[in-house]
């Protein structure tokens, strides 16, 4: 059965796409910790980032760090938080999230209300940063 990732990457639901390559996406989560948090995705459906192919997990590493630079400069934050967390959905994936201090790395805080026009203007001034 296709993990609720795989249905955003195929299109099956709707995503804020940030970054698509052959071998990974990334989009902005709906319930974000701060705002620009987005999730470095691999196409493949690998449940355990213990379990992923070294080199798809460089390849996801590279991703983010491109992702993590673009949320500093969009979102004029000191730091960008990166976490391989895997309990929300059982398909590998990082957060990739500008952070101002280690409150933001609390999930406990996630919003999960964020209007879709926020989300929208967060896209986009990511999108910018990536270009």
């Amino acid at each position: 059965m296709p993990t609720l990732f795989t249905k955003i990457i195929n299109g099956e639901l709707p995503g804020r796409f940030v970054w698509t390559d052959d071998r990974a996406v990334a989009f902005l989560t709906i319930a974000p910790v701060t705002t620009g948090h987005t999730l470095v995705v691999p196409r493949e459906e690998v449940d355990d980032w213990t379990t992923i192919d070294p080199d798809l997990m460089g390849h996801l590493m590279t991703v983010g760090a491109r992702i993590g630079a673009a949320v500093r400069r969009a979102f004029d934050a000191p730091r960008a938080g990166l976490v391989v967390a895997g309990f929300e959905v059982p398909h590998c994936h990082l957060h990739v999230f500008p952070a101002w201090g280690l409150d933001d790395f609390d999930f406990r805080r996630a919003h999960s209300d964020v209007p879709a026009s926020e989300l929208d203007e967060a896209r986009a001034r990511l999108v910018a940063a990536l270009e």
